[in-house]
C-alpha cells in the first residue's frame, strides 16, 4: 500500500472512531461530569500508550531534553482543545458548536498555506468548502442556528476550532523532525497531567476527592471511557499524527467531517434516530468534498507540472 493510501486509510479509520464517539461521550456524561470524564479518559489513554512503552514492543526515540520542544503541541491538543470545548458547551448548543466546529478545515486550510507554504488549487478550495458546507447544512437543517447561544460559549468553541487547527499544522511541522509515535506518546502525558490534576484540585477544594471514582462503579461509564480513552484519544491521535506525517495538513483536516456521517448513522442504528434527507444530501456535499480536495487538485498540479515539463 503507497504512503497516500495508508495516510488515507488512517484518515478515514479516524473519522469513524472519533464519530463513535459521540454516542460513548454521552453515555459517559449521564454518569460522571464532563472534567472527571476527560481526567479518566485520558489517564487510561496513558496507560494504555505506557503499557508497550514498558514491555519494550515500542521504543520512543525522542531525548529527554526535546520534550519541551513538544509543550506547545501538547498545549494546543488536547489541553485547549478540550478545555476550551468543554467550557464552551456550558455556554452555548451543542448544534451552534458543531456548525463552529465544521469550519476547522478553513481555518487549517488557511494556517498551512501561510506557516507551512502548502499549495492548494482552487478547485481544492471550493472542495474544503463543499465540504464544510456540507457539515453546516446537516446542523442547519436540524434547527442549529448561529447566536442560539451565549456569546461567551461562541467565542470558547471559535477559539478550540482554532487550537485544534493550529494543532494540525503544528504537528504536520513536527512531524519532519519527531517521529510519529514520539508525538502521539507526549500529547497522551500531557493531557493525562493537566486533566488529572485539574479535576483533583477542584475535588479537593469542594471536599469530594472521595467521589473521583465513583463513575467507575457504573458499566456503562466503564465501557465509555475505556472506548474514549483507547481509541477516542491514544489511536485517534496516532492515526492523526500518521497521516500527517504523510499528506498535508489542509487535506487531512477535510476528513473529519466524515466523523459527521458515521456520528448520524450511528445515531440511527443505535439510537433509532430518523435518517432524513437532508442527511443523504449532506452526506453527498461532504464525501464530494473530500474527493475533491484529495484528488482534483492533485491531477491539476499533475497537468500544470506535465505541461511546464513539456514547454522546456
Amino acid at each position: 500500500m503507497s504512503p497516500k493510501k495508508q495516510a488515507i486509510a488512517a484518515a478515514v479509520t479516524n473519522a469513524i472512531i472519533v464519530g463513535l464517539s459521540f454516542i460513548f461521550v454521552k453515555l459517559a456524561l449521564s454518569v460522571s461530569d464532563p472534567l472527571d470524564t476527560l481526567a479518566h479518559r485520558f489517564t487510561i489513554a496513558f496507560v494504555a500508550a505506557a503499557i508497550p512503552v514498558l514491555f519494550g514492543w515500542v521504543r520512543l526515540t525522542i531525548k529527554p531534553k526535546q520534550m519541551i520542544m513538544l509543550l506547545p503541541l501538547a498545549l494546543l491538543y488536547p489541553t485547549l482543545f478540550f478545555a476550551l470545548q468543554t467550557f464552551g458547551l456550558v455556554y452555548t448548543t451543542s448544534s451552534e458548536a458543531g456548525i463552529i466546529q465544521a469550519t476547522v478545515p478553513i481555518f487549517t486550510l488557511l494556517m498551512a498555506t501561510f506557516f507551512l507554504k502548502e499549495t492548494t488549487t482552487w478547485l481544492q478550495k471550493a472542495s474544503t468548502f463543499l465540504s464544510v458546507a456540507g457539515v453546516i447544512y446537516i446542523f442547519v437543517m436540524k434547527g442549529a442556528s448561529l447566536g442560539g447561544g451565549n456569546a461567551l460559549g461562541t467565542i470558547l468553541i471559535l477559539l478550540s476550532a482554532l487550537s485544534i487547527a493550529g494543532y494540525s499544522v503544528l504537528a504536520k511541522k513536527m512531524t519532519r523532525s519527531f517521529h510519529y509515535i514520539d508525538i502521539t506518546y507526549m500529547v497522551s502525558v500531557v493531557g493525562f497531567l493537566f486533566f488529572n490534576v485539574w479535576a483533583v484540585t477542584r475535588h479537593a477544594a469542594e471536599g469530594t476527592l472521595n467521589q473521583f471514582f465513583t463513575p467507575f462503579q457504573s458499566p456503562i461509564f466503564v465501557l465509555s471511557v475505556l472506548f474514549l480513552g483507547v481509541l477516542s484519544s491514544l489511536v485517534t491521535s496516532f492515526l492523526n499524527n500518521f497521516a500527517l506525517s504523510k499528506m498535508e495538513a489542509s487535506k487531512l483536516s477535510v476528513f473529519n467531517n466524515l466523523s459527521t456521517l458515521v456520528t448520524v448513522a450511528a445515531g440511527t442504528v443505535f439510537l433509532q434516530e430518523q435518517l432524513a434527507l437532508y442527511h443523504v444530501m449532506g452526506a453527498v456535499l461532504i464525501i464530494a468534498g473530500v474527493i475533491g480536495t484529495n484528488y482534483l487538485g492533485a491531477k491539476t498540479l499533475k497537468r500544470k507540472v506535465k505541461s511546464t515539463s513539456e514547454s522546456i
